[in-house]
């Protein structure tokens, strides 16, 4: 009975998810998305890690066309004398599997089979909102470890930050990848963490170089689980043999990582130019947060009641050290994005390095929701409001940005809040159904750079 009960929530997810697929758009067209796709189509057909043909297919295509993109990928070379690639080689292990079936269908159907062709960039796109789709579920088991139902703070979460964005309008950007890699990074660390085994620090080891070889900087969500392991080795429940075993682990699943940084770069470690990039002091912590233009809290205002839902965690008596090893991961990533020179992500929609913190931000919005059963009924009625408004928001920008009526470089709160409650309310049935039946009517005259 109560299996039954805790299964028809995750099917009816699985079956909001299915229909939303038609939503999914399969196209690149920034050059984030074109060097994370290099690495899959480079190592499937060349089987090498020379991305200058590829480079070159969607630079021709006028699809690659952004400034300064000629320059950086097609002239600059590396240490090796390779093309420059500022990704890793995460998002490709993941996406390998579809893109392995985008393969099949191509040669199926007649369509070229060269790897860039509809089926092949197609197979990324749905890729990566499954694996979007994956982060929202193991979320919600995170938060169901934890004592919490989950299943609403998941939906809120799904549609109410900019994870929607980048497994619908933008899923060739490694965020849903990142989101799913970290989420499973938390969910595997729960587990391992009841009993410190050998045997679960070598998967948790595995899971966290998965997230370093998706998106580098996702590697700081070690910091919360290695906290958690210290404490625990202070009170006997964990030893070197887990260390070692977590260590080795680690560092044999990140090994496709090491070899593709050898010779592409010719040293473990992304290119050089990446470190001038960065300010370690991290000057722009409090605005990647707080930013009127940039800022993640404004962006994404279900975030701020998912935060104060760790801190709830935190003080309780029986999760405290799960909250507050949380809190470390959420504050480690303010951190390293306020680090980043081009901290505003300008362009691009949202603060979207933060989409990693999609599994944290469920557990905290489910924790707050339990602690909210405890309130006056006009305080819970003032939360769900809140929530209400806050994923409305981000639906609203997302329609917002994908027609360009949004300025690309920053939010303008109050002309956003206009067209947000009043323009695209009114342009409704018109949008979706250009988004559904002719969708590139919005890319006609409006390309992200």
């Amino acid at each position: 009975m109560i299996r039954a009960a805790t299964a028809r929530p995750r099917v009816l997810l699985i079956c909001v998810f299915l229909l939303s697929l038609p939503a999914v758009t399969p196209r690149i067209y920034s050059s984030d998305e074109v060097q994370y796709f290099a690495y899959l189509r480079s190592l499937w057909f060349d089987h090498d890690l020379s991305f200058e043909n590829e480079y070159l297919h969607f630079y021709d295509a006028g699809i690659a066309r952004s400034d300064g993109f000629h320059e950086t990928f097609l002239e600059r070379t590396t240490d090796t004398g390779r093309r420059i690639n500022f990704g890793t080689i995460g998002c490709a292990i993941l996406w390998a599997p579809f893109y392995a079936a985008g393969d099949a269908i191509a040669h199926a159907t007649g369509a070229a089979a060269d790897g860039y062709s509809k089926p092949y960039v197609a197979a990324v796109a749905y890729g990566s909102a499954f694996y979007g789709f994956m982060a929202v579920l193991l979320g919600i088991l995170s938060a169901r470890r934890l004592g919490f139902d989950g299943t609403v703070a998941g939906l809120l979460v799904w549609f109410g930050t900019p994870l929607l964005f980048y497994m619908y309008v933008a899923p060739p950007f490694s965020h849903a990848c990142s989101a799913f890699a970290v989420a499973l990074f938390v969910a595997v660390w729960l587990r391992v963490r009841e009993r410190w085994t050998p045997w679960g620090a070598v998967a948790l080891g595995a899971c966290a170089a998965l997230m370093a070889m998706v998106r580098e900087q996702d590697a700081f969500f070690v910091a919360g689980p290695a906290v958690d392991f210290l404490i625990a080795w202070t009170e006997g429940r964990a030893g070197a043999r887990s260390a070692l075993a977590g260590i080795a682990g680690g560092l044999a699943a990140y090994s496709p990582q090491a070899v593709a940084y050898l010779r592409l770069n010719g040293h473990v470690g992304p290119h050089a130019s990446v470190e001038h990039k960065m300010s370690w002091s991290a000057p722009h912590a409090l605005q990647v947060l707080f930013s009127p233009e940039h800022g993640f809290m404004l962006w994404t205002p279900l975030a701020a009641l998912a935060i104060a839902g760790l801190v709830v965690l935190a003080w309780s008596s029986d999760r405290r050290r799960v909250g507050a090893c949380m809190l470390l991961m959420v504050a480690l990533q303010v951190y390293i994005g306020g680090s980043v020179e081009s901290w505003t992500v300008a362009g691009a929609f949202g603060q979207r390095r933060f989409v990693a913190l999609t599994a944290l931000l469920i557990v905290g919005l489910a924790a707050a929701a339990s602690r909210l059963a405890e309130t006056p009924p006009a305080v819970r009625r003032s939360a769900i409001a809140a929530a209400v408004l806050a994923v409305y928001w981000n639906v609203a920008l997302s329609a917002e940005f994908a027609i360009g009526a949004m300025d690309r470089q920053r939010l303008q709160p109050a002309r956003n809040a206009y067209d947000a409650f009043v323009t695209v309310p009114m342009q409704a049935p018109s949008l979706a159904y250009r988004y559904l039946f002719d969708r590139h009517s919005f890319y006609a005259e409006h390309r992200a750079p």
